[in-house]
């Protein structure tokens, strides 16, 4: 595809003038007939977000939305390897282990543009072909057209650096079947595009051989018309099956005992399961539980954004976050030292601790009447 802004048509000028011009061409925004594109375009960091990235998104998303002549935006990603692998971490871990509020500053600008692409008054496409995680589930699966290929692996991996489901991922995973979301949310299992559908997060399957082809209809033609052309079934996934052990599992109330469960079953794949909780970040299992569990009495995704950014925060300051950083991206030697080390250790107080109300430092967003809420 051609990349370039339309002759007559330039809307980035309108409201980016003092971006540089590396943050233009990791984000390249152009307009084609009935249609806006936007491509995350740092393949060789698997098109990992950053702050002036994330402001970019959201500045071309107000303008268009302002724009009669946009009818539809599109999302996708350059490069062969996935949509976008998340935020840069590097970044975050050069910031927790500085003491700075980069960090903070850019969550609170990344969940304003989670909560604007889930509230887009026109169609938002998002083609999350290959790798789809943390971040750039962020900007894709709150989309109002959501498309995965045979390609695709979908996940939110954070609670193996330390971290904590966000972007509204736990809103996300709290809607998701039974225990599907718990499951996910705690072991950071990445999925394929049949469990990305039956999860809800995504809508529809479209063999990434065809993606070009859709990609280009929107500029032509209204989205609901065409898609029918290029959705087909999905291979087969895994989590359907496995709900018969995965509901009654993570239906328990503490990680302990869902890790007890796990094990109880017998069966191979719960015993992975378990496996895979013992790597992660004690402190980062049982807040993501406390945060998905708290989501069910929040409302509306923007109240969600809200507690995860005082999460967010809160991990920041915790020294699972560098330590988990360090062993899976610095140093690559994926044996994190985690502190404390075990779940036992890890109280209720100091769960509690993640979602103290920060004072004039929250974040605010506003519910609009569409806003969808957590139906329970």
């Amino acid at each position: 595809m051609n990349h370039e802004s339309h002759e007559s048509h330039k809307p980035h000028e309108t409201y980016a003038t003092s971006a540089t011009s590396a943050t233009h061409d990791e984000v390249l925004l152009r307009t084609e007939g009935r249609a806006a594109y936007i491509t995350l375009n740092r393949p060789k960091a698997l098109n990992a977000l950053t702050h002036p990235m994330v402001l970019r998104i959201d500045g071309a998303l107000a303008a268009w939305e302002r724009d009669p002549a946009v009818e539809t935006v599109v999302i996708e990603g350059a490069g062969e390897r996935g949509l976008c692998a998340g935020g840069d971490i590097r970044a975050i871990h050069a910031d927790a282990s500085g003491g700075t509020t980069a960090s903070a500053d850019f969550w609170r600008d990344e969940y304003r543009l989670n909560a604007r692409i889930a509230r887009y008054p026109k169609p938002y496409v998002a083609l999350m072909d290959g790798i789809v995680m943390g971040g750039g589930v962020g900007i894709s699966a709150h989309g109002t057209v959501r498309v995965v290929t045979e390609r695709s692996r979908v996940a939110m991996p954070e609670t193996g650096i330390g971290f904590v489901p966000d972007v509204g991922g736990t809103y996300l995973l709290a809607l998701a079947p039974g225990e599907l979301g718990t499951h996910l949310a705690l072991t950071g299992t990445a999925v394929g595009a049949a469990d990305a559908l039956l999860c809800g997060l995504a809508d529809h399957f479209v063999p990434a051989a065809r993606l070009p082809e859709l990609a280009a209809e929107p500029a032509r033609s209204c989205v609901p018309e065409v898609l029918p052309r290029f959705v087909a079934d999905p291979p087969p996934g895994e989590l359907a099956a496995a709900r018969a052990w995965i509901d009654p599992c993570y239906a328990a109330d503490t990680v302990e005992e869902i890790h007890r469960r796990l094990l109880a079953t017998g069966l191979p794949d719960a015993k992975a399961a378990a496996d895979a909780l013992t790597a992660k970040s004690p402190t980062a299992l049982k807040v993501t539980l406390a945060a998905l569990r708290r989501v069910r009495r929040l409302g509306p995704l923007e109240r969600v954004l809200e507690q995860e950014y005082r999460v967010s925060c809160a991990a920041l300051a915790h020294p699972d976050l560098v330590e988990g950083i360090r062993a899976q991206v610095i140093d690559k030697d994926r044996s994190p030292r985690w502190s404390p080390s075990s779940l036992a250790e890890v109280g209720p107080a100091d769960v509690e601790g993640f979602f103290a109300p920060l004072g004039d430092r929250e974040l605010r967003l506003a519910t609009t009447d569409s806003a969808q809420e957590v139906p329970w």
